[in-house]
Parts: structure tokens; C-alpha cells; sequence
């Protein structure tokens, strides 16, 4: 009886340890390159619709700044851009659902900071674009700075560090307003339009997407001021290593891509080169992608099938949109920027 019984108290120990176990590896569990693989498909929250970044059609086909880099994930992956399914979240639920795994990575404007990453236990491997908080305004209100924003009715999002920049730069320039809050961004733009509000606040980016969705664009200007820094990033879990790099160096596949010259329509004669900084980063020579855990051409993919930073910037947000957003800090470091990419070597 006595060994029955002492068997049985170890069984329920060591059942007790495999629960534990198995609970400590959910947690740290870094397999999402792993799970995407089997699945087919990476996963990739975005905003629910702004244009130039991320916005479905009637049809429900994605296009966008942040859906294109989705994109650029999936190819070097998959070598298939289409692999990429895209789910959209409200600001309100995106940290929430990276957390349980319902998406593998963010691609929405969601700015980088350090709260975010020690609260939420969620990693911004890298910017993908530099952005600043602004505010819109009615033109007939015919204010050219936003120091004479006293006594504005400021309709902003809640839950974003939108609303806390706002809060900072009235108080630090001694200046009243009257905030009129909501949860979703919709409802923002809703008041605005309407008139409930006189002021929009955003990121700049966001100010210049939400302006064509309004009534009237022509009859709304974006003040020239920047209030804050927006480091826009994707992101992704803590403790998920192997899948945090291939996020970071797929962004900069491809702005090392724009330094180089290499673009989607002479990414074949690139593999043909024998200058060494290309050869790196198209995979002719080297075990780079392999490192990644990828395939040789994991950024020659990128490129054929996506392009790199500077053909997705223009044809999303700048000269070849309807936003036609300035690249100002996006430019290249050496074109006048602060888009800088380590070296693949």
C-alpha cells in the first residue's frame, strides 16, 4: 500500500511539474516563425483603414505603407507576398492581440516607445517611418501656427499617446483647450467633420490620410508644427528572438536596397553584380539569410516582389499617391534624412 500510495504522490508531482513546465514554455515560447511556417501565412495586424498605410477596397484588397511591409515579411519568407493576411485592429485592442498571439506582428502606426515595450512585454525591432504629432485645422479659421490654438475644442483619440502630447504642449505653453475624446478614430473624424471640434490632433502622416476622407479636403490645411516625435514602428512579442530579427532586416533589406540602387525592376541584373556590399544582400555571396533562418535570396525576394523602402514609400504616402507627403526625415542619411540601415555583411 505504501508504495501505491508513493507511487501515486510522485505521479501527481511530476503531472504537477509538467503543467508548470508546459505553462513556462507558453510563456516563453519563441516559435513564431515555427508556427507561421506551418500555417502558411504570416499574420499581420494593421489599422482598420488609412489611406496610404493601410486600407482595404470594396473587394477587400489591402494597400498600403504598412501593408506593403507586410508584405516584404511574407516574400522573404514565403518568396510569396500573398502569404501575408492582414487583420485590422483598433488602437485600443492592437497591443492586446499581439500579446495573445492572434497576429505575429504589428505593421500599423504604433509609436515606439518605452512604456510600451516594458508594460506591454512587446519589442519595436526598428522604425520603419519617422513621424511627428500636428494638427489640422479649418482653413477659414485662416491660424498659421499652432501657438494661436488657444481655446481650441480639440477632438483626439483615447488610449494613444496622441492625447497625452497634447496634454504636454498646451500646459507647457500655457494655453487652454477643451479635449473632446474617443475611442475609435472613425469617431474622431466624425467630430471633426460635423464641427464638433475645431482642431484635429494626430500624427502628421495620419493628418494628411484622414484629410481625404473629409467632406471638403481643400477646405482644411495641416499646420507646418511638429509637436513631438513619433517614431512609427512595427512590433512584435519579447522573448521571440529568431522572429523579432527577421522583422528588424526585412526593413532593412530594404532600405539598404534604396542606398544601393537596387530596385523590383533591376533586382535580376543585381544578381548579377560582383560588388560586394550587393552581392551580401542579394545572397551571392555569404550565409546571411541562412542565419535568419531563410533561404539565401531572402532579400533578393523582398525586393522582386515588394521593392525597396523608397518604391514603397512613393507609391504609398509620397510623390506617386494621392497623399504626397514629403519624405523630409524619411529621405536616406545621405540624401538629407534619418533613414539609416546597419550594413548586411
Amino acid at each position: 500500500m505504501r508504495t501505491f500510495r508513493g507511487g501515486l504522490i510522485i505521479g501527481l508531482a511530476i503531472a504537477v511539474l509538467v503543467a508548470a513546465a508546459a505553462i513556462v514554455y507558453e510563456y516563453y515560447d519563441t516559435r513564431t516563425l515555427k508556427r507561421t511556417v506551418r500555417r502558411g501565412e504570416v499574420l499581420c495586424g494593421v489599422n482598420k483603414g488609412l489611406p496610404g498605410f493601410s486600407n482595404p477596397d470594396d473587394k477587400g484588397n489591402w494597400t498600403g505603407f504598412d501593408v506593403d511591409f507586410c508584405r516584404a515579411v511574407a516574400s522573404a519568407i514565403f518568396n510569396d507576398p500573398t502569404k501575408a493576411k492582414f487583420v485590422p485592429l483598433d488602437a485600443s485592442e492592437r497591443f492586446k492581440e499581439l500579446q495573445s498571439r492572434k497576429v505575429d506582428i504589428l505593421s500599423r502606426n504604433s509609436t515606439w516607445s518605452m512604456s510600451r515595450e516594458t508594460n506591454y512585454d512587446l519589442y519595436f525591432p526598428a522604425v520603419a517611418y519617422y513621424d511627428g504629432q500636428g494638427f489640422m485645422i479649418p482653413r477659414a479659421r485662416n491660424i498659421d501656427s499652432a501657438l494661436d490654438l488657444n481655446d481650441s475644442k480639440v477632438c483626439v483619440q483615447a488610449n494613444t499617446t496622441t492625447r497625452l502630447n497634447l496634454a504636454d504642449y498646451f500646459r507647457a505653453n500655457n494655453m487652454k483647450y477643451t479635449e473632446m475624446k474617443f475611442e475609435k478614430l472613425d469617431d474622431v473624424v466624425k467630430a471633426y467633420n460635423s464641427g464638433q471640434c475645431d482642431t484635429l490632433t494626430s500624427d502628421a502622416s495620419q493628418l494628411y490620410a484622414l484629410r481625404l476622407n473629409l467632406a471638403k479636403p481643400g477646405d482644411h490645411v495641416i499646420l507646418a508644427d511638429i509637436i513631438s516625435k513619433e517614431p512609427l514602428a512595427p512590433v512584435v512579442r519579447q522573448r521571440d528572438d529568431d522572429w523579432m530579427m527577421i522583422v528588424k532586416w526585412t526593413l532593412y533589406a530594404m532600405i539598404n536596397a534604396e542606398e544601393l540602387g537596387i530596385t523590383s525592376k533591376n533586382i535580376d541584373e543585381a544578381l548579377k553584380s560582383k560588388k560586394p556590399e550587393v552581392m551580401r544582400l542579394v545572397g551571392t555571396e555569404g550565409s546571411y539569410g541562412e542565419d535568419l533562418g531563410l533561404t539565401k535570396d531572402w532579400a533578393a525576394r523582398i525586393i522582386r516582389h515588394v521593392g525597396n523602402y523608397g518604391e514603397i514609400y512613393d507609391r504609398n504616402v509620397g510623390s506617386g499617391s494621392k497623399l504626397k507627403i514629403p519624405r523630409g526625415m524619411n529621405q536616406l542619411w545621405n540624401a538629407g534624412g534619418v533613414q539609416y540601415a546597419p550594413p548586411i555583411r
